[in-house]
């Protein structure tokens, strides 16, 4: 199972909603945490743009989970954030999480709740922690940071998902296509798509979407790296 984060309505599907479609019509489940409702945004209201991530998440096949950490603009890290995340990771028990990059040079919501997923990863592992007793530990096989925009992107070398199976790219597209508000102040889904085109050269696929892993991936054959991304 997947579990995906998002600081806003439309994170997960800009970032990242390819590799759910993808992982998806693969046959394994996703949920979409996504921890406000866009209260600051210039266009749309709170109430529209949740019901756009939740057309947007039917679409992608992901389920759908509203997490309060604050409200637009003011996800922060206050005590208690990351084991409130703790509690969502250890209630749904993913292998694999995903969360925004921690970078600093873009919306601050972003890098701020990339860290709190980092923590919250750790967090509910442990045991003796008294908020979370209700429900045993959990350890994720794997983090690993989507970038919201290109400012977001690390400088180290992603692990690159081949998203060009055209019904996934139809998926993908539909979804961000459901954030229909956010289109009034610029066209993020041709944004997006040409990300994933330039990602998808590097790598000798039509589309690709980077992540990048919070520790060293763990492989138990070669076989499965024997794809690489030198094109050139």
């Amino acid at each position: 199972m997947i579990l995906a984060f998002g600081a806003h309505p439309d994170d997960i599907e800009f970032g990242a909603g390819g590799v759910i479609a993808r992982e998806v019509r693969e046959g394994r489940a996703a949920h979409l945490v996504v921890c406000s409702r866009g209260e600051a945004a210039t266009h749309g209201t709170p109430a529209e743009r949740e019901a756009e991530g939740r057309r947007a998440a039917a679409i992608l096949g992901a389920g759908f989970w509203l997490l309060s950490l604050g409200g637009d603009g003011h996800v922060g890290e206050p005590p208690g954030a990351a084991v409130a995340l703790a509690e969502v990771i250890r209630r749904h028990r993913p292998r694999i999480v995903l969360a925004p990059t921690p970078e600093p040079n873009q919306h601050p919501d972003h890098a701020r709740l990339g860290r709190l997923v980092r923590d919250a990863a750790r967090l509910a592992r442990y045991g003796g922690l008294a908020e979370l007793a209700a429900q045993p530990p959990h350890a994720i096989g794997a983090l690993f940071f989507y970038a919201v925009t290109p400012e977001g992107e690390p400088a180290s070398p992603p692990v690159l998902v081949d998203v060009s199976p055209p019904e996934v790219l139809a998926a993908w597209t539909q979804a961000m296509e459901a954030h229909a508000s956010q289109a009034r102040t610029r066209d993020y889904v041709d944004l997006q798509l040409t990300r994933a085109r330039l990602w998808g050269t590097r790598a000798g696929v039509a589309s690709a979407t980077p992540l990048w892993p919070s520790d060293p991936v763990v492989v138990t054959s070669l076989a499965a790296l024997e794809c690489g991304a030198r094109r050139f």
